[in-house]
């Protein structure tokens, strides 16, 4: 799962993947869940090890979890049935490669003991876009969000929304991105996040609320 692009300091990436064979990577909702346990408890300097995943994923909150200082900055996400999405600020010198080495391994070796399966989970090492514009990234913040659309309406991107109260009834209850943290939901997933290292785009969360709902009525949304 390693790879050969080279991450600068104080840059931002759009990081993902997908399974192999465009297969399915979470099959029930523990799998999102451990996914996002891991997206917090390896992004830090201490050690790792399986065994310390499977104590701590048992019941122990995320802010009690012993990972060190954060080695990346993650802006936003999102987790789909076969794929995934993390916006990335490097933090320090090879963070965002140590981060995705540790969560891949980690999530894979789960999965593959849990479902009694083996062999590669991922299509090849994880995929990387660079940020180069302020408008790029401010877009990447509906782009990701908005990926769970899909999932009532698979042509919305292309055909425009079916259904808005639908897209967004199922956007307020998709707990497996980041969204309800950007709404103000009081829950232990925002400490994924560090959203200081990114710019303030959003003055409040009517205004988030708001900019997601004019890419979702933008009918010539590309993503």
């Amino acid at each position: 799962m390693e790879r050969d692009a080279v991450f600068s300091i104080g840059e931002y990436y759009h990081i993902y993947n997908r399974g192999t064979e465009k297969r399915d990577i979470f099959l029930k909702p523990d799998d999102y869940l451990r996914f996002a346990f891991l997206l917090y408890s390896c992004n830090g300097t201490s050690p790792t090890s399986v065994r310390d995943f499977k104590e701590q994923y048992n019941g122990l909150p995320l802010a009690k979890v012993k990972r060190g200082d954060p080695i990346v900055d993650i802006g936003c996400w999102c987790l789909m049935p076969n794929h995934f999405h993390i916006l990335m600020h490097e933090k320090q010198d090879g963070g965002i490669t140590k981060f995705m080495l540790k969560l891949l391994t980690s999530y894979s070796m789960y999965f593959n003991k849990f479902y009694e399966r083996s062999g590669r989970l991922f299509q090849g090492p994880f995929q990387s876009k660079y940020i180069d514009r302020d408008e790029y990234l401010n877009y990447l913040f509906a782009y990701i969000h908005l990926n769970p659309v899909k999932l009532v309406d698979s042509s919305w991107k292309e055909k425009g929304i079916k259904d808005m109260g639908l897209a967004k009834q199922h956007l307020s209850k998709y707990a497996f991105s980041s969204y309800l943290d950007f709404l103000g939901n009081n829950r232990e997933y925002s400490l994924i996040l560090n959203k200081e290292a990114f710019p303030d785009y959003f003055s409040s969360e009517q205004g988030f609320e708001s900019f997601i709902e004019d890419w979702l009525t933008y009918q010539d949304y590309k993503g």
